[in-house]
């Protein structure tokens, strides 16, 4: 394999200079130019030939070069057509770079069809493990990251350059104010850590705001205190919307009047047509008390632990409202 070519600012600049190109704003083009943070994006990594890395925004290929000299086999994703020709002449004869044209979100909640493609194409090749390494677009984030933890894929850890509003989010605490959804669907199954602060000037062109390093690990011991991933991921979604309101209400929003359906989680290997699911004042009160939760409390001071709690009890009371047993459904 041709070693990687130490892609610098200047390098980058005179590339999409020969071509007549400009980095696209709209599609977070950012290169990290700082050649010591990309040697340590790659070793907080720490690949092995039986890795499978995901790279989302490949941008000139100079990140994707160097996880090629380290991992199994690499999943680049780039969806600029033009910066795409760049990093393929970068890979030329890396034989363990697949590089996928393409946006890597189908929509918010769900990654594009090729991607996936790739990946499990990637991934039954023996025994392999995925992690997600890259400069993520400012823009797909949140989804990107998001979504692969929402996903089946037994995914080993994430290495990503992001904007440091976001870390900030998904590292924060119950009672701070950037306290989210995010935060407690992340740090209720993964360990979550800001490696480095990052300012404007290691990127080009120079982003308006500052960025951070995270390296993000799943915990198998959080994971399986959760019942349903996917009715988890939706409760924290809709409790947050009203994050600020105290739960009894919030929760009769969510069941009380005309109800609630929630097909995947109520009626999961059944034939039955979906009927909402209703619960009235009582029946929330009592769900609260039983969780230790006061009435009066809101969904942006509890921790991740004691939503993901709430969230098995609703769930409970949700599949035996339906005459489910405890095995009649599987964590998602």
């Amino acid at each position: 394999m041709t070693p990687a070519v130490r892609q610098t600012r200047t390098h980058i600049a005179e590339l999409l200079a020969r071509r007549g190109l400009n980095p696209r704003h709209d599609l977070g083009q950012n290169f990290l130019i700082d050649l010591n943070l990309l040697e340590f994006l790659v070793a907080q990594a720490e690949l092995g030939p039986e890795d499978v890395v995901l790279e989302v925004g490949s941008g000139t290929g100079g990140l994707t070069s160097l996880l090629a000299e380290r991992a199994g086999a690499v999943i680049a994703v780039e969806v600029d057509p033009r910066i795409r020709a760049l990093a393929t002449e970068a890979i030329n004869g890396c034989g363990n770079v697949t590089l996928v044209g393409c946006d890597v979100l189908k929509n918010k909640n769900h990654f594009a069809e090729p991607v996936l493609a790739a990946l499990d194409a990637a991934l039954a090749a023996g025994s392999r493990r995925l992690k997600l390494v890259a400069n993520l677009p400012y823009c797909v984030g949140t989804p990107v990251i998001s979504n692969l933890v929402a996903t089946s894929y037994s995914w080993e850890r994430m290495v990503v350059t992001i904007q440091l509003e976001l870390a900030q989010r998904m590292t924060a605490k119950e009672g701070t104010s950037n306290y989210s959804a995010l935060s407690a669907w992340l740090q209720a199954q993964c360990r979550i850590e800001v490696l480095k602060r990052l300012p404007p000037d290691v990127f080009w062109p120079r982003p308006n705001v500052e960025s951070a390093m995270i390296r993000i690990d799943p915990d198998a011991g959080l994971a399986a205190t959760i019942l349903d991933r996917r009715f988890l991921h939706d409760f924290l979604r809709d409790v947050f919307q009203q994050r600020r309101k105290q739960l009894p209400n919030v929760l009769m929003g969510m069941f009380g009047k005309r109800g609630r359906t929630l097909s995947h989680a109520a009626s999961k290997g059944t034939s039955r047509p979906e009927q909402p699911i209703q619960l009235n004042r009582t029946q929330i009160e009592d769900l609260l008390r039983s969780q230790s939760i006061a009435e009066h409390a809101r969904a942006e001071e509890l921790s991740p632990a004691a939503l993901v709690s709430l969230s098995n009890a609703v769930f409970e009371t949700v599949r035996q409202s339906r005459g489910e047993d405890a095995n009649s459904s599987a964590a998602g």
